[in-house]
């Protein structure tokens, strides 16, 4: 095959890469992205750019039998996809080392519990320095991350020749993308540049580029580098952190007890791209604890009222914008319409995946 190379940044848009959000939300039956049709059939190769839990639940996907996923609740039009899928391996691509991979443990032994999986790791990429053996030192969940890792590369290949691969390649970053004249306008690899570890301060190593290249050839990219928040008009904006300033998720402007009255955020625009479902969890009880508090106290008279406050003032603002809502019995309605449609297939659920289906459920007589 003949390959063109492509500045990386240059061509976000060739056929076949997509960003790893796009392809969680497909899988799971976002109604936005229900219609997508990732690249499963036109190799046996898919290149994940990151080496965290996003990375990790999508290559579990990826390699994960469909017999299995489908038990799960898995919207059924990924999984018709997934069953007619000829992707066989996936390359989990990191700029720094397996100490350092952004991953937890949790997560990892999963996808390494997948059945007739088998791990390839570069054992060069496993050799530690001092300066890794410091961080293991200082971080448990560093050095049990590396030993997971150490321990799959260890395990040995049966053969089969169906068998699923999970590359975990560390020490390289994306440079461009491949073209192929072969397939006008479609991904057909990517081409990384080598790196090296050198020490960023504060115990931290950065990755650093070495000016040697190598290319993975695939039919289909996945980017799961990071998420940053982007400013929404009208509220305070950390830039450099990304998130909306805020304490406890009380939004605040100026000085930091300078609350902006009937403004909460949470999730990663509270707190920043990090953490896995758990610590969202958490994060929105301390908001709705805030809530919860202010409501209150402007109840007890301890703030002072506004015509606009509380559930009454937010249903009020959304009628007088037009705002199509849906309050918690339309919730409780969908997910019982989801369960029962799942009992029907043997599965936890199956998802609407159609804004006019979530409406018509959430408004569906009793």
């Amino acid at each position: 095959m003949v390959l063109k190379v492509t500045k990386i940044l240059a061509f976000q848009s060739l056929g076949g890469i997509y960003s790893a959000r796009e392809f969680v939300w497909w899988y799971n039956g976002h109604p936005d992205y229900s219609s997508l049709k990732p690249d499963l059939k036109s190799s046996d190769t898919a290149v994940i750019l990151g080496q965290g839990n996003v990375a990790l639940d999508v290559a579990r996907i990826l390699l994960r039998p469909t017999t299995e996923l489908a038990s799960t609740d898995i919207a059924t039009h990924a999984l018709s996809a997934l069953e007619e899928s000829s992707i066989r391996k996936v390359y989990l691509v990191g700029r720094r080392g397996p100490v350092q991979a952004a991953l937890t443990a949790k997560e990892l032994r999963e996808i390494l519990g997948i059945k007739n999986l088998h791990i390839r790791i570069k054992e060069t990429d496993l050799t530690v320095t001092p300066a890794d053996e410091e961080e293991m030192k200082n971080s448990r969940a560093r050095k049990r991350i590396y030993e997971l890792l150490s321990k799959a590369a260890a395990g040995t290949s049966k053969g089969d020749c169906d068998q699923r691969e999970l590359h975990f390649v560390f020490f390289r970053q994306p440079e461009r993308f491949l073209e192929s004249d072969e397939s006008k306008g479609r991904v057909s690899g990517v081409n990384l540049e080598k790196t090296i570890l050198e020490s960023g301060g504060s115990g931290k190593q950065i990755a650093v580029g070495t000016g040697e290249f190598e290319d993975i050839n695939c039919s289909m990219v996945l980017k799961a580098i990071g998420y940053k928040s982007v400013p929404i008009d009208g509220l305070p904006f950390d830039h450099k952190k990304g998130i909306v300033p805020n304490v406890r998720g009380r939004v605040v402007s100026g000085d930091i007890s300078q609350t902006e009255p009937g403004l909460y955020v949470c999730g990663w625009l509270k707190r920043g791209p990090v953490g896995i479902i758990a610590t969202n969890l958490y994060c929105a009880e301390e908001t709705v604890g805030s809530i919860s508090q202010d409501i209150e106290e402007e109840e007890e008279g301890v703030v002072g009222k506004s015509e606009k406050a509380g559930r009454k003032g937010l249903v009020q603002l959304l009628e007088n914008k037009m705002v199509k809502k849906v309050d918690f019995s339309g919730w409780e309605k969908i997910d019982a319409k989801e369960k029962q449609m799942g009992i029907e297939r043997n599965k936890p659920r199956e998802k609407l995946v159609t804004w006019e289906d979530l409406l018509a459920a959430s408004s569906a007589d009793s």
